[in-house]
């Protein structure tokens, strides 16, 4: 029994004070013990205040990511965040959770790091993943829905996405069709959904969902190209959030979002993302393979395809390639 433990009771009682022997008679530990583990918690960056006569008050959490700071913060969960690996660092949490999906991690996991190593994004693309400055999570689902009805899954963590940032960082995000969420014109989040199908059925295996966050950089942490379409919280509205605490937040709204999936209450999800996404009633750029061609986005359809009329007046959906908003990430024309 050490400072996990104390840890554990000030997370309980966070925001009041507790004896010192309240928690020695709780705990079954010396006074002596209680001071040596505040100590300890208090180097790691834990704010405890200690009051003679009134005991220990635990003020504020460490901006570390780990499973104890992020569940002080995570409300009830249904499913996703029943299980949290925490990482200082990895090379991918999308790469650890297909890994363990494969050893039967369950439904619902979710790993979450601070930096990754070999983060990426759509078509093989590097994710700037800095140490300390974002949130890399990923969720390992394994619904029993077919593969064609996770077809729109993209799109509705998007929403959820955005609600759990806003709600966290007092924000009005926007959403870039497909994936990308936008603070201002500027990147702030990234998602990447990838499934495992077995070939023979064709049944799903599972689907792993990965998401960035920019919260702490600064212009100059991001690299070349990037530097020029991505933000962060702190870039555009001056605050430095608590990594745990959105931690939390995506955790609880990817929850909602997995009961809603799986009952296929997911309309709402859908008329959000209309409202938020900035692609609709644009003129974009088409995108696909070697070929730019410009149309203007009119809707979203319900697995999130996105319908477009072309310069001959034909309309039709696009489900693939990516396009490029007229105004946003240096495209002017």
């Amino acid at each position: 029994m050490g400072k996990e433990t104390v840890l554990a009771l000030l997370l309980r009682e966070k925001g009041h004070f507790v004896s010192g022997e309240a928690v020695s008679a709780e705990l079954g530990i010396t006074r002596a013990a209680i001071w040596k583990s505040i100590s300890a918690l208090r180097a790691q960056g834990y704010e405890i205040d200690a009051v003679t006569g009134r005991g220990y008050c635990l003020k504020s959490l460490p901006g570390t990511l780990t499973e104890q700071t992020v569940r002080s913060y995570l409300g009830p969960v249904e499913t996703v965040g029943k299980r949290i690996d925490c990482f200082d660092s990895i090379d991918s949490t999308n790469a650890y959770l297909k890994r363990i999906a494969l050893d039967g991690a369950p439904d619902g996991t979710v790993a979450v790091a601070a930096e990754q190593t070999s983060g990426r994004g759509r078509h093989g693309r590097s994710f700037q993943s800095a140490a300390g400055k974002g949130v890399y999570l990923s969720i390992l689902l394994r619904p029993k829905l077919a593969p064609s009805q996770l077809m729109p899954l993209t799109g509705l963590i998007a929403v959820a996405m955005s609600r759990a940032v806003d709600r966290v960082a007092g924000t009005y995000s926007q959403i870039k069709w497909t994936n990308d969420l936008i603070l201002n014109g500027r990147k702030l989040c990234g998602i990447l959904t990838e499934l495992s199908v077995e070939g023979e059925t064709g049944e799903l295996q599972y689907v792993v969902a990965g998401i960035g966050f920019n919260v702490s950089q600064r212009e100059e942490d991001f690299d070349g190209e990037v530097s020029k379409i991505a933000t962060s919280i702190l870039r555009e509205t001056g605050r430095l959030i608590s990594r745990a605490e959105l931690s939390a937040a995506m955790i609880e709204e990817l929850d909602a979002l997995y009961t809603a999936l799986r009952s296929g209450e997911t309309s709402g999800y859908l008329d959000e993302y209309r409202r938020r996404c900035v692609t609709i009633g644009r003129e974009v750029q088409l995108l696909w393979q070697d070929t730019k061609e410009k149309v203007t986005a009119l809707d979203v359809d319900e697995e999130f395809g996105l319908i477009v009329r072309r310069e001959n007046g034909t309309v039709e959906t696009v489900r693939t390639g990516e396009v490029s908003v007229r105004g946003l990430y240096g495209y002017v024309e």
